[in-house]
């Protein structure tokens, strides 16, 4: 994400109809419009191995994966993101160009969005009540973390897989493998 905000603060009606016509993709943090980077050749093959491998393993099931091009709104923060993958099992999340209720995002980090992801973003993706996991995929190495929501709201805990460990997904009953999300990634 870019670090320079659009000049004026818009609603949030103003900022939907902006990205329907707009080239590249904005976040939208309360009123302000930020643009988002481009993405390197491992970024996108991790998105697409992630999505390619959940899809298979959701086909009718009633839960749909989406690419980095659906937002996330957080409503009672004013905010949406852009996540790099994101699942929805909800029958009422139909909004056409954003999720209400996800219950698993995905952020492939990079060194401009890094702490964003870690910080900014896992302390607000949080406020949904619907996610159940919150994932990081490093980029640079085998590793992914998984954030995932215990039985009170505010209790998280975190597992780390590397090298040739399998991911499970638990709020889904998911499995990827390390070898899956990084196929033909170079590291």
């Amino acid at each position: 994400m870019s670090n320079q905000a659009l000049k004026s603060v818009l609603t949030v009606e103003e900022y939907l109809h902006y990205e329907e016509l707009s080239n590249i993709r904005h976040e939208y943090i309360k009123g302000q419009v930020y643009a988002m980077s481009g993405g390197s050749q491992e970024h996108d093959l991790i998105s697409v191995n992630i999505i390619t491998g959940l899809k298979n393993q959701l086909r009718g099931s009633g839960c749909r994966v989406f690419s980095g091009n659906m937002k996330v709104r957080i409503k009672q923060l004013d905010l949406f993101y852009y996540p790099d993958v994101s699942i929805s099992c909800n029958p009422q999340d139909r909004q056409k160009y954003f999720l209400d209720s996800p219950c698993l995002i995905f952020e492939v980090l990079s060194p401009s969005t890094e702490r964003i992801d870690r910080h900014e973003k896992l302390i607000n993706y949080r406020e949904l009540d619907s996610l159940q996991e919150y994932v990081l995929v490093s980029q640079t190495e085998k590793k992914v973390e998984v954030y995932r929501r215990g039985d009170r709201p505010c209790d998280w805990s975190l597992a780390t897989f590397s090298q040739n460990d399998i991911v499970e997904f638990q709020s889904l009953g998911l499995q990827l493998s390390l070898s899956d999300i990084y196929d033909e990634v170079e590291l």
